[in-house]
């Protein structure tokens, strides 16, 4: 046992003398994994982060924008988070209420008066927590919010839900919406998904697909499902990742769909951002993004300059 310890050790001096990088060599990389306990190495790296975060911007020439400098003031005092804001302190999972509907088995929390159900297997402490993440990041002051006062979604809007999970975004248009259209590739939030929207099955289509660039059994491009001619309004898209391949199956609805808006998340990769920016300004899109910064760290390939948009939206 003492042996373990010092190899933790060893392995703890040599990551805090070096700068922050998730590479190692493949033998290293093995052992440490198996020696470090997994929140052990995510403390250290989410450390080591933080600091090379800081050293980043303070290297550099110019002062930081005030928008920029919310952000740093707050890593300076704080761990590293993905929404690097003080808004996020005043929510607290254990103040949520948490039902459960005893005919169909499942739990639920209320949302703006309605039953948002959540997966069959997840315990009241669990969802407390997601439900808690859900409402954080779509606070007025989150990087991660879809809509402002500017861009919501209007009476009779068709929506499209693309990456739905629980459905929290969509449960909040149904009123408004005269038509939406739900994907999701997890099988285990159909049933949720299902109930949820039970009250409104007349107007709410469900696919239990992924939306990219090919369609197949388990796969459909946007252009294929969505018939030439038919009309939508509002595409969310937020695909953990996969937002680039299901923009390049959707080049007939970009191109020719008006009026449109689309919210279209920008956080998973280091130049999404950019390179939607200029698909979206190319096909007729005004486009702006959402407020603030994220710190996605999650992501391994992460690099400099670390702060990524959240969102953009576009209109046309």
């Amino acid at each position: 046992m003492s042996t373990d310890f010092n190899k933790i050790n060893l392995y703890l001096y040599r990551i805090e003398k070096t700068e922050y990088s998730p590479v190692m060599s493949i033998s290293s990389s093995q052992i440490y994994r198996i020696i470090v306990p997994k929140f052990i190495r995510k403390r250290i790296l989410a450390k080591k982060l933080r600091l090379a975060i800081l050293n980043y911007y303070d290297a550099l020439p110019e002062a930081p924008s005030t928008e920029l400098k919310t952000v740093l003031d707050y890593l300076r005092t704080n761990p590293i988070a993905v929404f690097p804001y003080s808004f996020q302190n005043k929510y607290n999972p254990e103040t949520i209420e948490v039902f459960k509907d005893s005919k169909k088995g499942l739990r639920y929390v209320m949302l703006e008066g309605k039953k948002l159900y959540f997966k069959r297997r997840w315990s009241k402490k669990r969802i407390q927590h997601s439900f808690n993440e859900l409402t954080r990041e779509q606070d007025p002051q989150s990087p991660h919010r879809y809509l402002n006062d500017q861009f919501k979604i209007e009476e009779g809007e068709v929506l499209v839900d693309i990456g739905v999970a629980e459905g929290n975004f969509a449960l909040g248009a149904v009123e408004k919406a005269s038509k939406l259209i739900l994907f999701e590739t997890d099988k285990e939030w159909i049933e949720a998904l299902n109930a949820t929207f039970e009250p409104w099955k007349d107007k709410v289509v469900i696919v239990n697909k992924f939306v990219s660039d090919v369609t197949n059994n388990t796969n459909t491009t946007l252009d294929d499902y969505i018939a030439a001619g038919e009309i939508i309004s509002f595409l969310k898209i937020d695909v953990d990742g996969a937002e680039s391949r299901l923009l390049s199956g959707c080049k007939r609805i970009l191109a020719d769909q008006m009026p449109l808006k689309i919210a279209l998340c920008t956080y998973h990769k280091n130049d999404d951002e950019k390179e939607f920016k200029l698909l979206l300004a190319k096909n007729g899109f005004e486009t702006s993004h959402s407020n603030g910064f994220m710190l996605f760290y999650y992501d391994k390939k992460m690099k400099a300059p670390y702060l990524r948009r959240g969102l953009i939206r576009g209109v046309k």
